[in-house]
């Protein structure tokens, strides 16, 4: 990283914090979520007919029903957790 810095005219304590500032930003960003197959969403949905609550960032949460639909569900969190 030196030879970078010092070929752009960069302090490198800059070049670290701005590292830094990035690795946190997409920290923040992250939510996990799990995908199961058809047949095991089946079978669980057979045991439990309950939703499931999703807490989000701000405490938002948002609800879901069982056999709600993955990709569905992925692009709802990508839009709500980018706060768009």
């Amino acid at each position: 990283m030196k030879t970078f810095c010092l070929e752009r005219g960069i302090r490198d304590s800059l070049f670290y914090d701005w590292k830094k500032r990035l690795r946190e930003s997409e920290m923040e960003k992250f939510v996990e979520v799990k995908v199961i197959r058809a047949e095991e969403r089946a079978q669980r949905s057979a045991f439990s007919g309950k939703p499931i609550e999703v807490r989000l960032n701000n405490g938002r949460s948002l609800m879901v029903e069982p056999g709600f639909d993955a990709s569905h569900l992925r692009a709802l969190l990508a839009v709500l957790e980018t706060g768009a």
